[in-house]
């Protein structure tokens, strides 16, 4: 147990950005495991808000996050010690990276880890997803947004965004004017 709260903030950051590979998605489950189960600085609620929240703004969700939680836990230093937490892992090792860029390319067992680790950040985006959405509630209208948002997603891959949160967003309003009344319970969990 670090007895400092700014160092343990650059601590936890620092070990979140060194060990997750695969971006904000895959990095989900692995800062709400470190800052709700273990370190219980925020709780449940406030990480669904700080996925949504940091998906919307502007930036990387790591960054994004880290700032969030940061400041939640120790305001502007926390914020500060957090996000420089998270980041220098991975400036470091893309500066050795570039540095020996074509060895890496030209070297079987590295490709070979970069393959497996991209099939276990495929399984923290899933996990991430599932656990999401059941703290969201499950729904006739999540689902069915979810579903058209992955159709959307998937067949056409250059459909922005934006408007897919537009979309989703006028749906959701939609659903909920033209079935009050016949859903009676629209957050039922499995």
């Amino acid at each position: 147990m670090i007895k400092n709260p700014y160092l343990d903030i650059f601590i936890t950051f620092f070990k979140i950005g060194l060990f997750t590979f695969g971006g904000g998605y895959a990095m989900i489950r692995v800062m709400e495991k470190e800052v709700v189960e273990n370190k219980k600085w925020i709780d449940e609620k406030t990480m669904l808000d700080l996925v949504a929240i940091s998906q919307s703004t502007p930036g990387p969700f790591a960054i994004n996050g880290a700032t969030f939680i940061g400041y939640q836990h120790k305001k502007f230093w926390g914020s500060v010690l957090a996000t420089l937490g998270v980041v220098l892992p991975s400036m470091t090792i893309i500066i050795l990276i570039s540095i020996f860029l074509v060895a890496f390319n030209e070297n079987m067992y590295i490709q070979n880890v970069l393959k497996g680790i991209n099939a276990g950040v495929s399984v923290l985006i899933f996990n991430a997803w599932f656990r999401l959405t059941k703290q969201a509630g499950l729904s006739f209208t999540n689902i069915v947004l979810m579903i058209l948002g992955f159709v959307i997603s998937f067949f056409f891959p250059e459909f922005s965004i934006i408007y897919l949160l537009i979309l989703t967003a006028i749906s959701a309003i939609v659903f909920g004017y033209v079935f009050k009344g016949v859903i009676k319970d629209d957050t039922r969990t499995p």
